[in-house]
């Protein structure tokens, strides 16, 4: 008799520095590759993982979830599954949870909503090499969250998008997106329905230029009028990036 296949999330954390990224490739490690191969020597065969969302080079996540489906009744021990894992993790990788989810949820599709933080600071420190972004000249805060009102709503975001890529829209809904200050530095927080790629990126370099007063905190509305790529800032690095929190209209719950 086979065993009866259930579909679980996984809530995970990682940081991207040794990785090309989330989903896997032919000719480099990824955080997907990492997860599934972990998975398959646990539960034995091939094990294949979907998630929220895809994240660049370099780029780290402190939640993201994936969904999988596996034999119920080796995941009886929610502690003991998460502590085998765990195990075959590489150290920059950890699953925080696992749970039952109905057998056509999809980790992807059915996000409502994911946010992003991107992170400066000015000061050399050797511990935030990979983990923020050093910027020798303090930009005005006040300048870049008056332009980022603009990016709240509906409105086609291809001036922020990566050239060529396939999607049925660039169309997004910002419901937030502001700048703090930190003990080290600055962090720029931005939550929308859903994201385009390389957009959190090309958002904070067109505002670091706002903040820097190559631009002023209008001409992002001509920017993103524009649709075109070529107006907007350069794409900050990626290591200063990170995706925080993603939700789902069944398990809001739990945050």
């Amino acid at each position: 008799m086979e065993d009866t296949l259930q579909r679980f999330f996984l809530e995970i954390a990682y940081d991207g520095t040794a990785y090309h990224g989330w989903q896997v490739q032919d000719n480099a490690v990824s955080v997907q590759q990492k997860l599934n191969e972990a998975l398959g020597k646990m539960l034995g065969g091939t094990i294949e993982t979907i998630g929220a969302g895809r994240t660049d080079t370099g780029v780290h996540a402190k939640q993201l979830f994936v969904h999988l489906d596996i034999p119920l009744d080796r995941t009886r021990n929610e502690s003991r599954f998460l502590h085998s894992l765990n195990s075959l993790l590489p150290p920059d990788i950890a699953v925080h949870r696992i749970f039952a989810v109905a057998n056509d949820a999809h980790a992807r599709f059915d996000a409502t909503e994911r946010a992003y933080e991107y992170h400066l600071h000015f000061k050399k420190d050797p511990f935030l090499v990979f983990r923020s972004w050093q910027l020798r000249e303090m930009p005005d805060i006040a300048l870049m969250n008056r332009a980022a009102t603009f990016l709240i709503g509906t409105q086609d975001f291809s001036c922020f998008s990566k050239s060529h890529t396939q999607v049925f829209t660039n169309i997004c809904t910002v419901k937030e997106a502001y700048w703090g200050e930190t003990e080290n530095g600055l962090v720029f927080h931005i939550r929308a329905n859903r994201f385009l790629r390389n957009m959190v990126r090309a958002i904070v370099g067109t505002l670091l230029d706002i903040g820097l007063k190559k631009k002023t905190p209008e001409a992002i509305l001509e920017i993103i009028s524009s649709k075109d790529r070529s107006h907007a800032g350069t794409s900050v690095p990626a290591h200063g990036l990170y995706l925080t929190k993603v939700v789902y209209p069944y398990i809001d719950n739990i945050f």
